[in-house]
């Protein structure tokens, strides 16, 4: 039985597979045990591995070292990916907002941290690691143990130091989250279920603004003229689906020429259909889509090579198939059609046309639902070269007196984010379904966790039980809650922010996602998720960005 005794004690390459499988398999069962709905999920895998290294089981530091930073790699490329399409689109939101808030809440965490430092109650190792620990931010981590190696004080020591003050201090980062959605909801006496009402109105209102109209052309001076004529209609950003002149119904495009008595179908934001409206002529009673005819609506996916980056104009739907796009939808966001909207990777076109015409459309656009469930490898493995190349280039900013990097934590993300929007570069895709994506962000993370485990498992108990373990915890306590509970409050208070996207601007803010799925148990609403998904990519950057700079000032 010694081989199978070496599997546990041993050394290799095999063996250190072995183990970060077993804590990776152990920290799944772990974070799946829920208390009141609330569980550790991927994170017990950091705990899982702590266990195993106080139990004695070790790994090759150096597989540990490949898999912890490609598994960093993989979570922080695939979350830019997942939020980089959306990412500008929502800071035209509410965005703006939610991130302020969010920068305000990292900001109170530094301030806290740096206190901590300067008062000779930390280390600057361990209130790095209480710093990235007290807000559930693994990449933080990454990033302030790769900066504190740059320093000529750096030791393995200082290294365990913050793995240690992190794993300490995570958990009550995930519940003190957790414990200020409850302060809040009881004392501001918030019923989840209005609140969810309240945002659903909200979200209607913003999805009701990319309207659907119907218009008689009564000015005389319409008569004979182009559409893309009109004056200012190229500001309106306006796309006319649909054209009935007698008893013709059929498609139009900004080359038609408009007769008094058409009536037309316009598409686009409610205040740009009203300015069409009055300078052509009065709204009419007459839905055009609910006519009988030969035009249909249906929707049609981009997925062939070479469409995206191409602007919807370029193609000349209309003049070759004889349909319009009437509305662009991606990700949670849709607008209207218009010509200069270029166009990206698995976004879903609303066109109006004939069957046949429409059946050619998606032949040309691809329209195939197997080429989104297909991950591009090489697009993949080109935007994580990219992304690790603009980690290492190192940078200067006014006051900093070394170098600053955005590290393999940083720099990944950021490319993922550019990619994702620009949708295309020469012949790749850079788009990763939601299935692929899941499954390499999970893959990531749990690599990296179970590493971070195991590193600092080995004295884990003894800082806990004999050590500043305890103390560790306090201090985490207040940099978890101080933050969140002053922004929690003021937000509610001041600026009468929906509960339920306060939940998820407090859960993406410190990174958590056990904290945003208990936010999802209070309502069915998904307010939580999308102010989540609005502030986590700036957070991300920020705190890796701020754990660098507190490094180099703090560890000099």
């Amino acid at each position: 039985m010694d081989w199978f005794y070496t599997l546990f004690t041993g050394s290799g390459v095999a063996q250190s597979i072995f183990v970060l499988a077993l804590t990776a398999s152990l920290g799944l069962v772990i974070g799946n045990v829920r208390i009141r709905g609330v569980g550790l999920g991927i994170a017990g895998t950091l705990f899982s591995g702590i266990l195993l290294a106080h139990a004695g089981m070790t790994a090759d530091p150096v597989v540990m070292g490949f898999a912890q930073d490609f598994g960093l790699v993989l979570f922080v490329y695939t979350i830019g990916m997942q939020a980089g399409p959306g990412f500008f689109d929502s800071l035209k939101r509410q965005g703006l907002t939610l991130n302020l808030l969010a920068v305000a809440i990292i900001t109170f965490g530094i301030a806290v941290t740096v206190a901590f430092h300067a008062l000779g109650i930390l280390s600057a190792p361990a209130a790095l690691g209480l710093f990235a620990g007290a807000t559930t931010n693994t990449p933080c981590l990454a990033a302030a143990q790769q900066a504190l190696g740059l320093s000529p004080r750096f030791t393995a020591e200082a290294a365990r130091l913050a793995g240690l003050g992190y794993a300490v201090t995570y958990p009550f980062g995930i519940l003190g989250v957790i414990l200020t959605m409850g302060i809040i909801r009881l004392f501001f006496r918030v019923s989840p279920t209005e609140e969810a009402t309240a945002f659903s109105r909200e979200r209607e209102e913003e999805i009701r603004n990319v309207v659907s109209r119907s218009i008689i052309v009564e000015d005389k001076d319409m008569d004979g003229t182009r559409v893309k004529d009109i004056p200012g209609f190229g500001g309106f950003g306006v796309v006319i689906t649909r054209l009935l002149r007698g008893d013709h119904m059929g498609t139009a495009d900004e080359d038609t020429v408009l007769r008094r008595g058409d009536i037309l179908q316009a598409v686009g934001k409610k205040g740009g259909v009203d300015a069409f409206i009055a300078a052509v002529g009065r709204s009419s009673e007459i839905d055009l889509r609910s006519l009988p005819g030969d035009l249909v609506t249906r929707r049609i996916v981009v997925t062939r090579r070479g469409i995206p980056g191409s602007s919807i104009g370029s193609l000349m739907l209309h003049d070759r198939f004889g349909v319009v796009v009437g509305r662009v939808i991606r990700g949670d966001f849709n607008f209207a059609g218009t010509p200069n909207i270029r166009l990206n990777f698995a976004d879903k076109l609303v066109v109006v046309g004939t069957e046949d015409g429409i059946a050619a459309a998606a032949e040309s656009l691809g329209d195939s639902l197997e080429a989104l469930d297909h991950p591009q490898v090489l697009s993949v493995f080109v935007g994580i070269l990219l992304g690790v190349a603009v980690g290492a280039v190192p940078f200067r900013l006014p006051g900093v007196p070394a170098a600053v990097k955005l590290g393999t934590a940083g720099g990944p993300l950021l490319m993922a984010i550019f990619l994702s929007r620009i949708g295309r570069v020469g012949r790749l895709n850079f788009f990763i379904s939601q299935s692929a994506n899941l499954m390499l962000r999970e893959i990531g993370i749990i690599l990296f966790l179970s590493c971070v485990g195991l590193s600092a498992g080995e004295g884990f108990f003894a800082v806990l039980l004999k050590g500043p373990g305890l103390a560790w915890i306090g201090y985490g306590a207040l940099l978890t809650m101080v933050p969140v509970l002053t922004v929690g409050f003021s937000a509610r208070a001041f600026l009468k922010l929906n509960y339920l996207s306060l939940c998820g601007l407090l859960s993406g803010a410190m990174t958590d996602p056990p904290a945003l799925a208990f936010a999802n148990t209070q309502t069915p609403s998904d307010a939580p998720s999308i102010a989540y998904a609005t502030v986590y990519p700036l957070t991300m950057v920020l705190r890796v960005l701020s754990a660098q700079l507190m490094a180099i000032f703090l560890f000099r």
